[in-house]
């Protein structure tokens, strides 16, 4: 039901019109409008809860021009493209990306944009005919000017990859040496390459970085079920990870989510016994309250509120999983983060767009009202975890000075710091 939820940066699209239609056909042929919204419910959960294997290459390359200073892409003109900033361009079925940078021209009477192309990698784009838009800007920290290690986490289905990335042995950053490190984890249906936006701000802080993979990412083994927990079972990916940067000079970590990978970090703080070691979240786009998501992505999909309510009790209950997948239902109330505020022990700072069309901001707010040991910045314009990809500087100088604050207080402070600003 939901393309969205196939692709952190994908929305949905026509293919939920054929669905219905296709649920319209069977109740003319004499299904029951009961066994319809079970039908449409139980769809939804489990695409929900499913990993997406391959990716819809929905976005025209129009053309690829020579200009003044370099080759541009022309684009159809969208509500992703038209945004400022640095984002990423894969294309060749995903075996090749480019970077594309800043806004040439744009043409509203032609729809039509261009952009600056600043890399290519893996193929030539001149040949490509179509491709999909990504908050990924780089593939690799080298891409990025930052050395890196590849290194091999024991996860508890198996060996994954990872990437260390030290911090540089001259810096004067004002956490270097203190044994600080940041753990990076991805969102649904993305992989450790979005960590790599977090390496400036990690480099001139003077910690160390390790970005994960973890399971059901296409990079690390599947979960035995092949399905997402939604946080509730990747927390222990996210453990082992911890307990990797201890092993190799950790003392203190922080912990950085996108998206689903902030309802992942959420969890690991309030379900693992290294928590202790966890001094902050650093969380762009969370998802804080997975009902609220599922709710919203209902409404935007124009799904009866009875059986979006279906939808959710399919994933959270045992009866459901013949349904889903699952080999245990996802308990919906945990991921609510709004109802247990309470229960959040560990500092942390929230970066989320007003305009984030697959995770809504509200919850993150909230969060930080309910909460002072929560700071929320509100971005604008940046769509769903692309804040970086919008306005690298300002990301940068928040969670920068954030985390500079928050290591040389002897105690985590007490006020909520809302930046109206956008």
């Amino acid at each position: 039901m939901l393309r969205r939820l196939r692709g952190q940066e994908s929305e949905h699209t026509p293919w939920v019109r054929a669905t219905v239609l296709g649920a319209g056909t069977g109740l003319a042929a004499g299904m029951t409008l009961t066994a319809l919204a079970s039908a449409v419910a139980g769809y939804f959960a489990r695409v929900v809860v499913t990993p997406v294997k391959e990716r819809v290459e929905d976005l025209e390359i129009l053309a690829v021009v020579s200009g003044p200073r370099g080759d541009e892409v022309i684009l159809p003109a969208t509500p992703e493209t038209v945004v400022d900033g640095v984002y990423g361009l894969y294309f060749h079925g995903g075996k090749a990306f480019a970077r594309v940078g800043e806004i040439t021209s744009f043409t509203p009477r032609d729809g039509t944009i261009a952009r600056r192309v600043e890399a290519v990698e893996g193929g030539d784009l001149r040949r490509a005919v179509r491709g999909w838009w990504s908050s990924v800007a780089y593939q690799t920290p080298e891409a990025a000017g930052f050395s890196a290690e590849d290194v091999v986490i024991d996860l508890p289905g198996g060996p994954a990859p990872a990437w260390y990335v030290p911090a540089a042995q001259d810096s004067t950053g004002p956490l270097a040496g203190r044994g600080i490190w940041a753990i990076m984890v991805h969102g649904r249906g993305g992989s450790r390459t979005e960590g790599i936006k977090a390496l400036p701000a990690a480099h001139s802080l003077g910690i160390d970085s390790l970005l994960l993979s973890y399971r059901n990412d296409g990079e690390a083994p599947a979960a035995p079920d092949g399905r997402y927990g939604l946080g509730v079972t990747e927390w222990e990916d996210i453990e082992v990870g911890i307990q990797y940067a201890l092993d190799h000079g950790a003392q203190q970590v922080v912990l950085f989510g996108w998206s689903m990978g902030g309802a992942i970090c959420l969890q690991t703080t309030d379900r693992s016994p290294l928590a202790a070691y966890v001094r902050g979240l650093v969380l762009t786009g969370p998802v804080i309250d997975w009902i609220d998501v599922l709710a919203y992505q209902a409404r935007a999909l124009k799904i009866p509120e009875p059986v979006g309510r279906l939808t959710r009790w399919f994933i959270s209950n045992k009866a459901g999983r013949r349904v889903t997948g699952l080999a245990s239902p996802v308990d919906l109330r945990i991921l609510n983060w709004i109802d247990r505020a309470d229960q959040l022990h560990v500092r942390t700072l929230i970066l989320h767009s007003r305009d984030d069309d697959v995770v809504p901001y509200g919850p993150s707010r909230d969060l930080a009202q309910r909460n002072q040991m929560v700071s929320f910045v509100p971005f604008a314009s940046a769509k769903h975890v692309k804040e970086w990809n919008h306005s690298p500087l300002r990301w940068e100088r928040h969670v920068t000075s954030w985390l500079t604050d928050l290591f040389n207080q002897p105690e985590p402070g007490q006020s909520s710091d809302v930046d109206p600003g956008a």
